[in-house]
């Protein structure tokens, strides 16, 4: 008999995703519908505290042909990494779960919109694989986590009530200063007694053990990782035209529904989305190395807790969420919010081109300070604006 839960889920889309490769529970509402606020407004909206990030849009513009041209290089450079990453992460899941997961039982693949869902479609194809090393009967999911906010309650109830006896993994893109780690670990206290109905789905690693697997960790939270670099993922250069053409997730009240989310439909011909996953996923299928089984994590390390402290001192930040570390949140942040100056640790990385472009198109100032900023390559200051409260 079926299981009326998961067609309940079914009913959702994917964004310009397959629907194989991920059901994105979101609830998809109008361009129309949403308050276009630019980006200087909102930076002072958010900084005096008057609205949330999470209630406002700045809407997507097709990126620029110079952008375009740097994620093809971004691309072209990074596929093999990526392929391999994706390998590593699908073998030590399958090691992990290949006892306990199976048809009626899959391991459920919990990505974060948006830099999770690449990154959750691609291990989702590599788990499915059948002629691969690592299959594991699977199935995935988006779902919003907000800053603040928290995980979208009611998305992650559907997908409890559909597979009820199924451990969850959540999937990120990359780990920046730790903040969606710590979000994630608020959010599943709930689910923290042993003796909680759906404990064993959450905690299936241990009591304190939250499941978050990355691609990159240069934060040092993650459970699960591919490494604690931070390099140039390609899908950290794109917003929506890389992520489904799902917008940024927009708060919703538990007792209204699901997050909300605007549909990129007007960029569809510019959506890199399917193409991205393809194209990594023929290169992972290709790769002649055999997957690496990766170490797993209990507890976090938070390894650059110290740096992110030194630098609030030194730029006179008390809110640490005006510091964005990493290449990808450095880029994001520039295309995003209103930066006050970048931090690099190489004045001519090749990881940084593009961050470099977009500072010289807006006048953005650049600090190089080497190894002092290690393990990240960039970070983007944002610019204090009226009262410090964001």
């Amino acid at each position: 008999m079926t299981n009326p839960n998961i067609q309940k889920l079914e009913t959702y889309g994917s964004g310009s995703y397959l629907a194989s490769d991920v059901t994105v529970l979101l609830d998809i509402v109008d361009k129309a519908s949403v308050a276009d606020v630019p980006v200087s407004q909102k930076e002072a909206l958010i900084q005096s505290g008057q609205r949330h990030y999470s209630d406002m849009l700045t809407l997507e513009q097709a990126p620029t042909a110079i952008h375009e041209q740097l994620y093809q290089q971004a691309l072209e450079q990074g596929t093999t990494r990526t392929a391999t990453d994706i390998a590593n992460l699908a073998y030590r899941l399958h090691h992990t779960f290949q006892q306990t997961a199976n048809d009626k039982c899959p391991l459920v693949l919990v990505s974060l919109v948006r830099a999770g869902l690449p990154v959750g479609v691609l291990l989702q194809r590599a788990l499915t694989d059948k002629d691969s090393s690592y299959a594991v009967p699977s199935v995935h999911y988006g779902i919003s986590i907000i800053r603040d906010r928290g995980l979208d309650s009611v998305a992650l109830q559907m997908i409890l009530d559909a597979y009820p006896n199924s451990p969850i993994i959540f999937v990120d893109g990359w780990t920046g200063k730790g903040a969606i780690y710590q979000e994630l670990a608020r959010s599943l206290e709930v689910f923290s007694d042993p003796s909680h109905p759906y404990f064993a789905n959450i905690f299936h690693q241990g009591k304190d053990v939250i499941p978050l697997l990355t691609l990159a960790d240069p934060a040092g939270v993650a459970w699960l990782a591919a490494s604690e670099e931070d390099w140039l993922i390609p899908s950290g250069l794109l917003n929506s035209t890389v992520s489904g053409l799902i917008s940024r997730s927009l708060y919703t009240e538990p007792q209204s529904g699901l997050h909300r989310s605007v549909f990129y439909d007007n960029l569809v011909q510019v959506d890199h989305s399917l193409a991205f996953i393809d194209h990594i996923d023929t290169a992972r299928r290709a790769l002649s190395t055999p997957p690496q089984y990766l170490q797993t994590f209990k507890q976090p390390r938070y390894q650059t807790a110290a740096l992110i402290n030194t630098l609030a001192a030194e730029y006179n930040i008390s809110n640490r969420n005006r510091i964005k570390p990493t290449i990808a949140e450095a880029t994001r942040a520039i295309l995003r919010r209103d930066p006050e100056c970048i931090l690099l640790a190489t004045a001519e990385h090749p990881d940084t081109v593009l961050l470099r472009h977009l500072c010289a198109q807006r006048n953005i100032n650049i600090m190089v300070l080497g190894a002092k900023i290690l393990p990240y390559q960039a970070i983007t200051l944002i610019k204090q604006r009226v009262t410090d409260r964001s």
